[in-house]
């Protein structure tokens, strides 16, 4: 599976999964329109803009477009790329019933067609071994830290998310995601330590 450096931002659920079985890349999802309500998340696609670059990919129906253009006007365009899926009619195998333009979306691609639609934009494939990034964050070590099941550790997450300028309805999943992207575990456990 081919690697990508930038971080792919697609519209849900579906997308990200669809995305990740096509190629190795950190996918993040705007829950739909919810993104124009989430200043947390838009701080947070900010700050991975700066530090890896983003290649936005949304459908290519009004909606998709919607949220691309706000996107657009909301992130630095020096560090955002835009994916383009064509426009293909039908309707995704899981809906009973196709969209109001009749028109697949991300989900409902080939593989062939996200790769194409990836490298039009410009995404940065990596070739070999991924860059020494140091040993990942695991459930654990969140545990041993004190940022999950113990007693405080919902306050002591809340506090760390805040510092960290991320979302603070970051999921455990979400959070462990941003942590792994954005702080190494000595500058996480330096963080934690100024407490």
């Amino acid at each position: 599976m081919e690697r990508i450096r930038e971080v792919i931002v697609v519209e849900g659920r579906y997308d990200k999964n669809t995305v990740s079985q096509v190629v190795d890349a950190t996918v993040v999802t705007l829950g739909g329109f919810a993104v124009f309500n989430d200043k947390e998340k838009l701080a947070f696609l900010r700050r991975l803009a700066e530090q890896r670059g983003l290649v936005i990919l949304t459908d290519s129906d009004g909606a998709g477009f919607v949220l691309r253009n706000y996107l657009k006007g909301a992130l630095p365009k020096d560090r955002v790329k835009q994916a383009y899926i064509p426009d293909v009619k039908g309707k995704e195998r899981r809906k009973r019933r196709g969209g109001k333009e009749g028109k697949l979306g991300v989900e409902g691609m080939s593989p062939a067609v996200l790769r194409e639609a990836l490298r039009k934009a410009g995404a940065t494939f990596e070739d070999g071994e991924a860059p020494e990034q140091g040993e990942a964050l695991t459930k654990a070590d969140l545990f041993a830290l004190g940022l999950s099941g113990g007693t405080g550790s919902a306050e002591r997450r809340r506090r760390l998310l805040k510092r960290l300028d991320l979302p603070e309805h970051l999921t455990a999943n979400g959070m462990l995601e941003a942590l792994n992207l954005l702080v190494s575990r000595e500058a996480l456990e330096a963080l934690l330590a100024e407490e």
